[in-house]
């Protein structure tokens, strides 16, 4: 029988899943660090706390492996307790509770006050959204809201999130003063529908108000808007990205399908005119702008046909960005009575088939690219190259731009103008100019 460690308690938080987690964690260490314990991200600790994400099928067998991988390590003597916190724990508690009880505490989503408890720590609800960033330094993720109220067929996270519910404009002028001050650079603004906030607490859509009120926050020179919904698109947004500098050229508006009667079963409230003629609004109000998308494959009925016409239909839409994911069958969905009637085989090719598309676009892209010079944030150095990002890019899911580091140094966080040399399906080559 194993002894408890002597050692003092150290609490490692593990993120897995999406940027809303991201912030959740850092969240949660503010508050452990508030309460002045000592608390690490994703390194040594003997207290481990897991922020599961359980959206789709991948997600929740890495967040369920990843439990399991600590459970044996608590076993082994080397950890003294594991907690459970997210989406995968808000959503299927009483059966994780039965199939893995050697976890000593799982907690929902909205069950920070109660986590902080088990973890001996006090909620403190003076810190008003204060937390341990653990991006690069230069850029933050910013949840302006929480939960959604969209209808989506296919999507898992009302269930897991809850009804939306925006933050005031205030307290998020408050938070990206404290990130400003801590050298935060670059706000990403993340939301399950950016385009809802406000309509619960100002009776209208007030992303537009925010977005005015926030580039008046001294030090803050990038701000970029993630997980826009196309039904309803406030177009006074466009207004402000047109006039303010700091708001980023670019918008991440997942579109999930284009086929009529694909996006009728997927509950989107919209059609393939509809979507088409609003992107083609974007770009005739914004010249260059950046659209990112991302699509689903294989979601139940989508016929060849039906494939053959989102394919043609990205070919001609030339999104400057694009992710693509095969359909998971989601419990309490309401796509989850529909038949799950297309083989995993073949959601992989056509997703494959999509992504090489849009890689040969993304080329043809890059290339226009050579010889122009860019504004570009440094976000890390990463073998023998400086790693940064233009306006069009936003971390982890786009374009990077690569910059020798054995001919040249570049300081982590600091803009720089750079020249592109090369340019490659995603990457993209450049050097400073002087």
């Amino acid at each position: 029988m194993r002894t408890k460690s002597t050692k003092q308690n150290k609490i490692n938080v593990i993120t897995l899943g999406c940027s809303k987690n991201i912030y959740d964690s850092e969240v949660l260490m503010g508050q452990l660090k508030a309460s002045g314990k000592e608390v690490v991200h994703e390194e040594e600790g003997n207290i481990v706390v897991i922020n599961t994400c359980g959206f789709i099928d991948n997600a929740k067998e890495e967040s369920v492996n990843t439990i399991l991988d600590n459970i044996k390590r608590k076993e082994a003597g080397e950890l003294d307790k594991v907690f459970v916190t997210g989406c995968l724990s808000e959503r299927y508690k009483p059966d994780l509770q039965e199939e893995i009880p050697q976890v000593d505490q799982y907690f929902g989503t909205s069950e920070l006050p109660q986590l902080l408890k088990a973890l001996e720590a006090d909620y403190k609800h003076e810190l008003l959204g204060e937390r341990i960033t653990t991006t690069p330094k230069n850029y933050a993720y910013f949840k302006i809201s929480e939960g959604c109220d969209r209808p989506c067929s296919f999507c898992a996270i009302p269930l897991m999130r809850g009804k939306h519910r925006s933050t005031p404009i205030e307290d998020l002028v408050k938070q990206a003063e404290n990130l400003a001050r801590d050298g935060v650079k670059e706000l990403i603004l993340i939301a399950q529908d950016l385009t809802y906030y406000g309509l619960d607490i100002y009776k209208k859509r007030h992303l537009a108000e925010l977005l005015k009120a926030l580039v008046k926050v001294e030090g803050i020179e990038w701000i970029r808007m993630h997980y826009a919904f196309p039904t309803g698109f406030p177009m006074d947004v466009l207004e402000v990205m047109k006039q303010e500098p700091k708001v980023c050229n670019y918008l991440d508006i997942p579109l999930q399908h284009i086929t009529d009667s694909v996006l009728k079963s997927m509950r989107r409230g919209t059609t393939k005119q509809k979507t088409t003629q609003l992107l083609k609004d974007f770009r005739a109000a914004v010249p260059g702008i950046t659209l990112r998308t991302s699509l689903i494959v294989g979601y139940p009925g989508e016929t060849e046909a039906n494939f053959e016409e989102l394919k043609h239909w990205v070919k001609d839409m030339r999104f400057e960005r694009l992710g693509c994911f095969t359909y998971s069958h989601e419990e309490n969905t309401n796509a989850f009575d529909l038949e799950d009637d297309i083989p995993e085989e073949e959601k992989q090719r056509r997703s494959s088939e999509i992504m090489e598309v849009q890689s040969q676009i993304s080329w043809e892209l890059n290339q226009e690219k050579v010889g122009n010079t860019y504004r570009c944030i440094i976000d890390r150095k990463e073998g023998n190259y400086f790693v940064g990002r233009t306006e069009m890019d936003s971390p982890d899911v786009d374009n990077e731009v690569l910059v020798d580091a054995s001919k040249y140094y570049l300081k982590q966080g600091e803009f720089v103008t750079l020249k592109i040399t090369e340019a490659a399906d995603f990457d993209l080559y450049a050097e400073p100019v002087s």
